[in-house]
């Protein structure tokens, strides 16, 4: 216990220590409410009609009899909705043409909205939805995704990130090199599918826009459609207090547009919920990716040329890169450094940001090319990756912020039992199934955004922490509420935390593991301010006294630094050579992520992303059809993904990882857990089989083809 500045008792030191989320309760006993449910006076329903076609365009929407039908109140479409201005620049750049939405009669893909049917329930809508007639002039697509096929193209740097990068010369490198890997590896398109699906509702309130919605991030959002409808930034509020998942889908997508449109048209609030087959074609994907890596060595597996060439594909409408090459940058030193990222247009949506984009994908094919190389050199596979492991970054020459993946290395491969491992594959065998284990190491960046908060000391002795930070099942409102705590030196029960109202400023977004971290650095900012506002005035807070903070500046001044989270992933797998069928038995994951806010949110981040990496290691694949452009069974039951019964006990856990430039230490670990896991799977259904398997998902039937006939046990 200590005295505080408002002489009042309080527990310190709530950061580190493990807490349930405050919010807990309201979402055990549903009086956490989500977009979807959110009451309205007078609330009409939008149900979306889809493109049937790839390519081509609307001939005719017949509308007339579903007019007629009981509830219906209007059918949005081409021809009549309100126009929007799509000529802007917004905070993710230029607005996507999806959002764009009835704009035009052009089809550029299966899938793209095409009328929106508004009636007085939500299955009235539905009905009137799928009874609508909707002619098309169809023109031959294109969705065949392949290697380097015609079209495939490298993309313009950005600010951000380059597409293309080099260090030495890899063709001499290469050229005096004792060992090479080269091979070609492939993952496919995958799919968020949160377990919230989105839903936004608008209503105009005394002139004002209000949309009550989930994503994840209300400002960027507000401040979209300010833009797309020519509003005052101030006259759009967006709301998003409980997110069930995102996951990067939950941005501006076009059923928030639409919302807006037909609250517009019938001057009464409107909600747009979308199906779980809709989610297929309307909120983004990750690309299918394809990528070669070579790997050029000497004869103890030091590097001297690292190659890593990744493509996937975009729409026609957008570009979108999945940058798989990314991660090579990083992560191990070599004499000559060559990655490139390339996309190639196809009829098909446009993908979006999911769950480490580009690092999950990359990570896959260049860890699984390290064990290769460690296989040709009879190296250890922890061995080779310590070898090259590289003092500043590899390609940039920036010193790391903090890099302490050698003890993610040494704690993980105690506590998996690593040196008990005999390096040889195909040997462990119980029964029917051989038993292998694998290893991968894990990068993802770590970033901070500028972002705003406001911190109020109240008349009963609490704080209120207002915040545009957006909770989408990470924990993170617990987390800034431990924060705030810990600056104000009260007990976290003392911290009122608000958060997701467009209206308490700008912030950034939950995504890309930087959430938190910005959030977090803006409300310390301003405790600190409110506390020294509070020491001048004597220590008793006068009713309504606020402190704001805005970390631009601050996050401006950062010295440029390689800023990453690390990890290494362990699995044991079990292969059944008589079914194909693979089980992991057991997954660790060590990782180097800075200051743990809360270890048991943090704890089950981690664990959610390996467990997700298992389900693409093991079973997520979207297949589409070649002959109608879209998706082959677009629901729950054809998509495969982990349940229950396929996740074996996982652990995750970390080492100390300071930084001692960033005032609050956090690195972020919403996306680190995936990194690594399917090339530790997969590394281990190498060393269970003697097989390498370069192609995800490891399908029974991938398996079966690969396993050498001699280990199937006769009959």
């Amino acid at each position: 216990m200590t005295t505080t500045t408002t002489g009042r008792l309080a527990l310190v030191g709530a950061v580190g220590t493990a807490h349930t989320r405050v919010e807990g309760r309201d979402k055990v006993t549903g009086a956490a409410r989500y977009a979807g449910e959110i009451p309205f006076a007078e609330l009409a329903h939008g149900w979306l009609v889809l493109s049937t076609i790839a390519r081509g365009r609307i001939r005719a929407v017949e509308t007339a009899p579903v007019l007629e039908m009981p509830g219906v109140l209007t059918v949005l479409h081409h021809g009549n909705a309100p126009r929007v201005d799509g000529d802007y620049t917004g905070p993710m750049g230029p607005p996507d043409p999806a959002i764009l939405v009835f704009q035009h009669d052009r089809v550029p893909c299966a899938g793209w909205p095409v009328a929106l049917v508004v009636a007085e329930t939500s299955e009235q809508a539905r009905e009137a939805a799928e009874a609508l007639v909707v002619r098309y002039d169809e023109e031959p697509h294109d969705i065949a995704f392949a290697a380097g096929r015609p079209g495939t193209y490298t993309p313009a740097d950005t600010p951000r990130a380059a597409a293309e990068r080099q260090k030495g010369d890899p063709v001499a490198e290469f050229a005096a090199s004792a060992v090479v890997v080269d091979a070609e590896y492939t993952t496919p398109e995958e799919h968020h599918n949160p377990l919230e699906p989105h839903a936004a509702a608008a209503h105009w309130d005394d002139g004002r826009l209000d949309v009550v919605d989930s994503n994840q991030g209300s400002v960027f959002v507000a401040q979209e459609l300010a833009k797309l409808f020519s509003l005052d930034p101030g006259a759009v509020r967006v709301r998003s207090e409980h997110v069930g998942g995102a996951f990067g889908s939950k941005g501006t997508r076009p059923h928030q547009v639409l919302a807006v449109m037909a609250a517009t048209v019938l001057h009464r609030p409107v909600r747009v919920v979308l199906t779980r087959r809709q989610m297929f074609s309307l909120v983004g994907y990750r690309s299918p990716t394809v990528q070669r890596v070579r790997l050029g060595a000497d004869p103890d597996g030091r590097l001297r040329a690292l190659d890593h060439e990744a493509q996937n594909l975009t729409s026609t409408q957008r570009e979108f890169v999945e940058r798989s090459a990314d991660p090579a940058r990083v992560m191990y030193d070599a004499d000559a450094h060559h990655t490139v990222n390339r996309v190639v247009r196809l009829d098909v949506p446009t993908p979006t940001w999911m769950r480490a984009p580009g690092e999950a994908p990359g990570s896959f094919a260049l860890e699984s090319a390290l064990d290769e190389l460690a296989e040709k050199c009879g190296v250890d596979p922890i061995a080779l990756r310590i070898r090259n492991e590289p003092a500043a970054g590899p390609v940039s020459g920036l010193p790391f912020s903090s890099r302490n993946l050698l003890a993610c290395y040494e704690e993980g491969a105690r506590r998996f039992g690593w040196a008990d491992r005999d390096p040889r594959p195909g040997i462990r065998r119980e029964g029917r199934w051989l038993l292998g284990t694998g290893m991968a190491a894990a990068s993802f960046p770590s970033g901070a955004a500028p972002s705003t908060a406001s911190v109020t000391a109240e008349a009963d002795g609490t704080f209120t922490v207002r915040i545009t930070a957006a909770d989408i099942g990470t924990g993170a409102r617990t987390a800034l509420t431990l924060i705030a705590a810990d600056e104000l030196e009260v007990a976290p029960d003392r911290i009122r935390m608000r958060i997701a109202d467009s209206d308490f400023g700008p912030a950034m977004i939950a995504g890309g593991s930087m959430g938190t971290r910005s959030w977090a650095w803006a409300v310390t900012v301003a405790a600190r301010a409110l506390r020294g506002q509070l020491a001048l005035g004597g220590g008793v807070p006068p009713q309504g006294i606020t402190a704001r903070s805005d970390t631009a500046e601050l996050i401006g001044a950062l010295p440029a630094r390689e800023r990453h989270s690390f990890g290494a992933q362990f699995a044991e797998v079990a292969v059944d050579v008589t079914s194909g069928e693979v089980r992991v038995r057991r997954m660790l994951g060590t990782f180097a992520a800075g200051r743990i806010v809360n270890p048991l949110t943090a704890r089950s981040q981690l664990i959610g992303g390996m467990i997700w990496g298992l389900s693409m290691a093991l079973h997520e694949e979207a297949v589409r059809d070649e002959v109608s452009g879209g998706h082959v069974g677009a629901d729950l039951a054809s998509y495969h993904f982990a349940s229950n019964a396929d996740v074996p006990v996982v652990e995750a856990d970390w080492v100390d990882d300071p930084d001692d430039e960033d005032p609050v230490g956090i690195k972020g670990i919403g996306e680190i857990g995936i990194v690594g896991a399917a090339a530790a799977i997969a590394n281990a259904v190498w060393h269970a089989t003697g097989t390498r398997h370069r192609h995800l998902p490891i399908r029974p039937d991938r398996v079966l083809r690969a396993t050498p006939g001699p280990q199937r046990p006769t009959t």
